[in-house]
């Protein structure tokens, strides 16, 4: 497993864009070649796309990290909109593996059902999933990149419950499905171990099916807001763009964020990530940079794989040095101990 690659490093680095929509033929054939002497690879972003400083561009750093080993890689990049349906989701994928691409990467579980169909009508293209592991997005020639969202949010939990001095933390989910309720499930764990006593509050910006809460800022920040006026004085978001709205409300209100997915305290605007505590991470760029480099080696193997803390897939981010002693000494304790399986932490929200 390949150690996270810096986003904001990434985001410096010069995009290779091309246009999804040619014709190459080299799409349907064998081998790994592409037009020319280029590999061509594409990602395919969830809602809230580019610029998230989160899921989606941590996604793509892992792209731009696999043209270090690869100079004659080119990447086509296709966003997502609002309120789109499965096949709009297909008709995208269907586009970039007919354009020559040989590795295509779907941002998000949105694409599972989009994924699975266009992987059996080329089936010498070899595409990746992140967080989805259902039947739906099953192939031969599909990688189903999982992570173990809990155990990261598990930590964050603990270091939230060490670091608040109200004893009142909440926390903001984007839309409310079994992924996200993954997040909730560790902080929760985390929180109550650390201090069985925290007071924790929580809401959802949508319901299941409405994908817009991954992008709204503003919604994010009046729940944030709402949390802090009621006590409160960390949240976690796990929402996608939409945290960067919880990020503006901890600043405002001289409060701390938890950030999600990339360490935060690097990506978000610079004149408010001194108010984001910590990060619970997930290494979508170096899974992301590993599957594109498998297919160009010809190493590439389907099926599901899923990362925790035993294999550096998740990780509590410290940039800022703004844990207390005691709190570090809490995360590193309970990171020892669910790495070595002394704790078992749930993917499910306890009732």
């Amino acid at each position: 497993m390949k150690r996270v690659v810096s986003i904001a490093a990434a985001v410096a680095m010069t995009a290779g864009l091309a246009a999804c929509g040619s014709n190459d033929k080299s799409a349907g054939g064998s081998g790994n070649g592409s037009s020319g002497s280029e590999f061509k690879a594409a990602i395919a972003f969830d809602v809230g796309g580019r610029g998230d400083h989160s899921f989606n561009d941590a996604s793509y750093a892992g792209m731009e990290a696999a043209k270090k080993k690869i100079p004659n890689l080119k990447i086509t990049t296709a966003e997502a909109g609002e309120g789109e349906n499965d096949q709009a989701r297909e008709n995208r994928l269907s586009q970039l593996a007919a354009s020559g691409n040989k590795a295509i990467v779907a941002v998000g579980f949105v694409y599972a059902k989009s994924i699975g169909n266009v992987a059996k009508k080329y089936p010498n293209v070899k595409f990746a999933i992140i967080d989805d592991a259902s039947p739906d997005s099953k192939g031969t020639n599909v990688e189903q990149i999982t992570f173990k969202e809990h155990e990261a949010s598990y930590l964050a939990g603990v270091a939230a419950a060490k670091m608040s001095k109200t004893g009142h933390i909440g926390f903001v989910g984007g839309v409310n499905v079994p992924l996200i309720q993954k997040f909730e499930a560790g902080y929760f764990a985390g929180a109550k171990h650390a201090n069985p006593k925290i007071k924790i509050d929580k809401t959802y910006l949508t319901p299941a099916g409405d994908f817009s809460g991954f992008a709204a800022p503003d919604k994010g920040k009046a729940s944030a807001n709402s949390m802090f006026q009621k006590g409160a004085d960390i949240v976690y978001a796990a929402a996608g763009k939409s945290g960067d709205g919880v990020i503006q409300a901890a600043h405002s209100a001289g409060k701390w964020a938890i950030g999600v997915d990339s360490d935060q305290a690097l990506t978000a605007d610079k004149s408010v990530a001194g108010s984001v505590l910590t990060s619970a991470m997930k290494n979508c760029s170096g899974t992301v940079e590993d599957f594109v480099n498998s297919v160009k080696d010809d190493k590439f193997s389907g099926g599901n794989k899923e990362f925790g803390l035993k294999e550096d897939g998740v990780s509590l981010a410290t940039t800022g040095n703004h844990l207390s002693a005691e709190a570090k000494k809490a995360v590193d304790d309970a990171k020892k101990e669910i790495v070595e399986g002394k704790v078992k932490v749930s993917p499910t929200p306890s009732k």
